[in-house]
């Protein structure tokens, strides 16, 4: 019997053995890491960099939308306005409306979004169809946007109301502009969670350590916009700390850049 031979072969057979081994464990310790990255979830992202998640949720939760098309309202010059409202002019195209109330508003020191669309709603032609965006005390003007199914359509300029604050606080003269003709465009299609909204915002980079998330709600931005009419897509407002508005494209998730200066929202 050749000892020095089977001695050979038990080396060789044991060498083989320690390479499979090691090579198994490795392995086995690769896809432990990648499972430890996949299962770190945007609610762990966020809570690492102590993002906060204040905003309420929705009563029923929206998972399917659809795009919209609208038209600009041309403006006559015989419109008919309510008996407290005077209307000045309109641009050249008829899209734009001003006008004049007959007695102004007087605004209270502490502004009551909610009591001035009320009071509104009942004076200007479809104010009830507007929602509160903004009073902008260094402009001198509150903005409202108009509202298609509960969902605003976020800086529109051909859906805009606008009112002009004087020197004794009050509103006096406001400019109008309305979009009219809406059609649903195409059948419902699924949309993002709000959470997948605020993982995209995340990931790149739009969302600062120690930041809160305060409002999230979904409205349209302008997709295409033409001459004489506009398709508006489904798109997430995110409000950071109460101030800064995001924009998310609902279906395609691109980012929506109208303008990064935070916003004297007080809704």
């Amino acid at each position: 019997m050749d000892w020095s031979r089977i001695k050979t072969i038990f080396i060789i057979s044991f060498l083989l053995l320690d390479i499979y081994l090691i090579f198994q464990f490795t392995n086995t310790q690769s896809e432990s890491n990648y499972e430890a990255i996949e299962e770190a979830s945007i609610e762990e992202m966020l809570e690492n960099n102590e993002i906060k998640l204040t905003y309420s949720q929705p009563a029923q939760e929206i998972k399917k939308d659809r795009y919209i098309s609208v038209k600009p309202k041309v403006f006559s010059e015989d419109e008919v306005l309510p008996n407290n409202v005077q209307g000045i002019s309109n641009n050249e195209d008829g899209s734009l409306m001003i006008g004049q109330l007959d007695e102004p508003i007087k605004l209270s020191e502490k502004f009551n979004p909610e009591e001035f669309a009320a009071i509104i709603a009942g004076i200007v032609p479809a104010g009830e169809k507007y929602r509160f965006w903004e009073k902008d005390d260094s402009n001198g003007t509150i903005t409202f946007y108009q509202v298609y199914d509960g969902k605003m359509m976020y800086h529109n300029l051909n859906g805009k109301l606008t009112f002009y604050i004087n020197e004794k606080n009050e509103v006096e003269i406001y400019e109008q502009t309305f979009l009219e003709e809406i059609e649903e465009m195409s059948r419902e299609e699924e949309i993002l969670a709000p959470l997948g909204a605020i993982e995209i915002l995340y990931k790149k980079g739009y969302l600062e350590p120690k930041s809160e998330i305060t409002k999230v709600e979904l409205g349209y931005s302008t997709l295409i916009q033409l001459a004489a009419s506009q398709v508006l897509a489904p798109t997430w407002r995110i409000v950071v700390n109460g101030e800064e508005n995001l924009f998310v494209h609902a279906f395609e998730g691109q980012v929506i850049e109208f303008n990064r200066d935070k916003n004297n929202i007080t809704e």
